[in-house]
């Protein structure tokens, strides 16, 4: 069993308790020890707790931020397998749907991107990546040996975070006793395990994206595509316009305007269901909002990774991409 080590743990959690004035946010490398500490089991679960609610009370700052994601990355197993594209799924929006960015990444994979999408949806009540995969005939990866496997194979895996780091797994699963999200849930969205030269990132809380983008540029990420997407996902349903951020290490930041697809505002959502993602993915149906949610989050994963430099480019070339699909 590791021991516990209280006293090398507890000035972490002092400075970022103490009282007004006196508190400060923990250095990169000040959070980058604390979070190997807790990753190795080494602090106290009453020292987690304090740690973890002080992180949120004082609001998420990119650079401590920034030290836990290299703890977590140091940790946890990399998927060696050319990945292309790092799509994370965290999600946990309470009016979620079905998971159609589920079928705009296998269309991208389809068409060649290799997309390495990890996650949980433990705290969604709309259907889950892990249900909508079996839907399709398909199923998450075992572990990174076989999301290696399955990205040779078919250019798309998907890694539980249950399956790919456990203790995170378990930290995010503490809002059941806290009631509230930690930034660990930020962290993992920036896990990043096959060290894509592209990623794509939803957030909930618009004042995230901010700091998604500022963790990229400190982390030398080459991209990062951040959006306000639906559930936390990324995922785009153009009912309306929107706005996506986008990091490169070649050109800093810029904003790209998405605008509105006509003829989508009157059309409901449908129920969760998987079998209508293995409906529309075959073909069988093809409902106006659901097909034009896919084909806008084809667009912004070909935004993402560079391959179109504008909205309309990445629209058409989208339409290309589902159409060839099968």
């Amino acid at each position: 069993m590791t021991p516990i080590r209280p006293d090398r743990f507890a000035p972490f959690v002092a400075t970022l308790g103490r009282g007004p004035g006196r508190s400060r946010a923990l250095t990169r490398e000040e959070a980058r020890e604390a979070f190997a500490l807790i990753l190795a089991g080494e602090v106290d679960p009453i020292q987690l707790g304090a740690f973890l609610m002080l992180l949120r009370y004082r609001g998420e700052d990119a650079a401590e931020i920034a030290g836990l994601v290299e703890a977590a990355q140091a940790a946890i197993p990399r998927v060696d397998a050319a990945v292309m594209l790092d799509w994370p799924s965290y999600g946990a929006g309470r009016t979620r749907g079905a998971p159609w960015f589920l079928l705009a990444a296998l269309a991208l994979a389809r068409a060649g991107v290799r997309v390495l999408m990890h996650g949980s949806n433990a705290f969604s009540a709309g259907t889950s990546v892990a249900s909508g995969l079996a839907a399709l005939g398909l199923a998450p990866a075992a572990d990174e040996d076989g999301a290696a496997v399955a990205l040779a194979r078919d250019q798309f895996a998907y890694l539980p975070l249950a399956t790919l780091a456990p203790e995170l797994a378990r930290l995010i699963g503490l809002r059941r006793l806290f009631g509230l999200r930690s930034p660990v849930n930020t962290v993992v969205r920036l896990l990043d395990p096959g060290r894509a030269p592209a990623g794509i990132d939803g957030v909930f809380h618009p004042a995230y994206m901010d700091v998604h983008l500022r963790v990229a540029e400190l982390l030398a990420r080459p991209r990062l595509l951040v959006l306000k997407g639906g559930g936390g996902e990324a995922e785009l349903v153009p009912i309306k316009p929107a706005v996506a951020h986008l990091w490169s290490a070649e050109a800093g930041r810029s904003t790209l305007e998405l605008p509105a697809w006509p003829g989508l505002g009157a059309a409901a959502a449908p129920e969760p269901d998987p079998a209508a993602l293995s409906a529309v993915w075959r073909g069988d149906v093809a409902p106006a909002r659901p097909v034009a949610t896919v084909r806008a989050t084809i667009a912004l994963g070909l935004l993402a990774l560079g391959t179109a430099a504008t909205p309309a480019a990445a629209e058409r070339e989208a339409a290309r991409v589902w159409a060839a699909r099968r």
